[in-house]
C-alpha cells in the first residue's frame, strides 16, 4: 500500500483491522480514514471513537423508505408469528 493513502469504510464492520488501522495512521502510513461502519457494533473501540484522523458517520444504509417499509412489514409478520403460537 502506498505511503499516506486515505481508508473509508461503509461496506461492514471487521472488514478493516482496526487496531492495525490505528498503528497505520500513528505511523503515517495511512493519513486519513472514514468509517460509518465498525468491528465492534454498537460499541467501537474508543481510539476509534477518539482519533484526530478518523471522521465518523451513522450508517444509514438502511433508511431509504423502502428499507423502512420491509423492515415494518417483517417486523408486524413476526410479531403475528409469535402471537399465532
Amino acid at each position: 500500500m502506498k505511503h499516506g493513502v486515505g481508508i473509508v469504510n461503509c461496506s461492514r464492520g471487521g472488514t478493516i483491522d482496526e487496531t492495525a488501522l490505528i498503528a497505520a495512521l500513528d505511523a503515517g502510513q495511512v493519513s486519513f480514514a472514514g468509517l460509518d461502519v465498525f468491528d465492534n457494533e454498537p460499541t467501537p473501540q474508543a481510539a476509534i471513537l477518539q482519533h484526530p484522523k478518523i471522521s465518523l458517520t451513522p450508517h444509514i444504509g438502511a433508511s431509504t423508505n423502502e428499507a423502512q417499509e420491509r423492515i415494518g412489514t417483517e417486523l408486524a409478520n413476526l410479531i403475528i408469528a409469535n402471537f399465532s403460537k
